[in-house]
């Protein structure tokens, strides 16, 4: 690249920068006379870090949904609404005297350069694994002189705690297996499945509701061990079943002239059969009692 390109290039990025500076300042202030007791909007004056919890949940499940259509205006729209939710709990914060979302960003920044030694430092690695490796190190060093690190049931009721229920099941499965809690092989697995389905159904002959899920729960973790043996991700393998789903339903309404009630179920299969054909789904799927 020549000299006046690369200035270019950096005159490009600098331009850029100053961009995206003023527009979260513009974030900022807008966010901020939201929250003013003076003229403010009293449904913003009224919310709390816990108000909002179920509002960032949303935000971020509406994030992935649109990563995983591809619709850039749609990512950048919902990117927007997770950023505003992030704004606004640091302007709630910064009102207490607790902290601001320049706290927010510099920690954010000094965690990614500390976690990165092979780009900001000097160590050495050779693939993705080094990285991932790393990684995990760093994290267990930082939490060294926390509370948290007492010991691996800590870290695992963290995340039981914090992230949804298949995520959190994964991450679970996955830490306890590197410390020697796992299975010697896979058809083990299948002989726990088959365990936890045999309890299942023993339960569900009884009348006592937190039982059958109890033993549900369990035959959910196992499946969650067994998705973790042979390297799939089972959030993402029922997010495709429900848009699946949804997608062969809404092609069933529009094959039925009344309403689906008034069909019988061999009906009801033969337009799922259909829907099926009509949306060319590989032949692994299921038929309709098993979605």
């Amino acid at each position: 690249m020549s000299d006046s390109n690369a200035d270019l290039s950096q005159s490009l990025d600098n331009h850029d920068i100053s961009q995206t500076l003023s527009a979260l300042q513009r974030l900022i202030e807008v966010v901020a006379q939201l929250r003013s007791p003076d003229g403010g909007c009293p449904w913003d004056l009224a919310q709390t870090p816990q108000s909002l919890i179920p509002y960032i949940i949303e935000e971020a499940y509406e994030v992935v949904d649109a990563l995983e259509t591809g619709d850039q205006a749609a990512i950048a729209d919902e990117l927007g609404d997770l950023l505003l939710q992030v704004v606004l709990q640091a302007q709630i914060a910064l009102e207490y005297q607790q902290f601001s979302l320049a706290t927010v960003a510099e920690k954010i920044t000094e965690k990614l350069i500390r976690r990165h030694p092979h780009v900001f430092d000097t160590v050495k690695v050779d693939n993705i694994e080094q990285v991932h490796q790393n990684w995990e190190q760093i994290k267990d060093q930082e939490q060294a002189n926390t509370d948290q690190a007492d010991g691996l049931s800590q870290k695992l009721g963290r995340y039981a705690r914090q992230l949804p229920p298949l995520l959190a099941g994964m991450k679970i499965s996955k830490k306890a297996a590197g410390v020697g809690f796992e299975w010697d092989n896979v058809e083990e697995v299948w002989q726990k499945f088959d365990e936890e389905m045999g309890e299942f159904q023993e339960a569900l002959q009884q009348e006592d509701k937190g039982h059958q899920q109890a033993e549900l729960g369990d035959v959910l973790f196992t499946l969650i061990n067994l998705a973790r043996w042979y390297d799939l991700d089972p959030q993402a393998a029922l997010r495709g079943t429900n848009h699946r789903f949804v997608s062969r339903f809404s092609q069933v309404e529009q094959m039925s002239d009344r309403p689906l009630s008034d069909y019988s179920v061999e009906e009801l299969e033969r337009f799922w059969q259909g829907a099926k054909a009509r949306l060319n789904q590989p032949p692994y799927d299921s038929d309709l009692t098993g979605a």
